[in-house]
């Protein structure tokens, strides 16, 4: 059996918005940055620690494609520092978790969402 190879240059996670400058708006604030590419009502992107963020507008042929209400099974995790600043720092923004600190193997998390529903997961390594 043989095995096809490609090689890759870069990963970056996407998410579709249909409200992308609500979006955009939410994560330039909880990121504390603003996006290092914008096209206005059709694509923004962040730089983070390790990963590339980008939020696009789906083109009016492929809304149906993303205007459902089902949950995704995929989150946005980010590792900080400081677990309890960062929940204040979701509450400043209007978006606070919906539930208390979980403790896992792992460390100290917490869920949270943003404008369109996408799942945050805010994690504090253990010490």
């Amino acid at each position: 059996m043989n095995q096809i190879e490609f090689l890759y240059t870069e990963a970056f996670v996407t998410i579709a918005s249909m409200n992308l400058v609500n979006l955009v708006d939410f994560y330039t604030q909880f990121l504390g940055e603003k996006p290092i590419s914008l096209i206005p009502n059709v694509y923004a992107e962040f730089q983070l620690s390790g990963v590339r963020l980008g939020i696009f507008q789906p083109q009016t042929t492929q809304e149906s494609e993303f205007n459902t209400s089902a949950k995704s099974t995929m989150s946005l995790c980010l590792e900080v520092s400081n677990l309890e600043d960062a929940i204040a720092h979701l509450k400043t923004l209007g978006y606070p978790p919906l539930e208390n600190i979980l403790i896992a193997s792992h460390g100290r998390e917490i869920y949270a969402y943003d404008p369109d529903g996408n799942r945050l997961i805010l994690h504090q390594k253990n010490l």
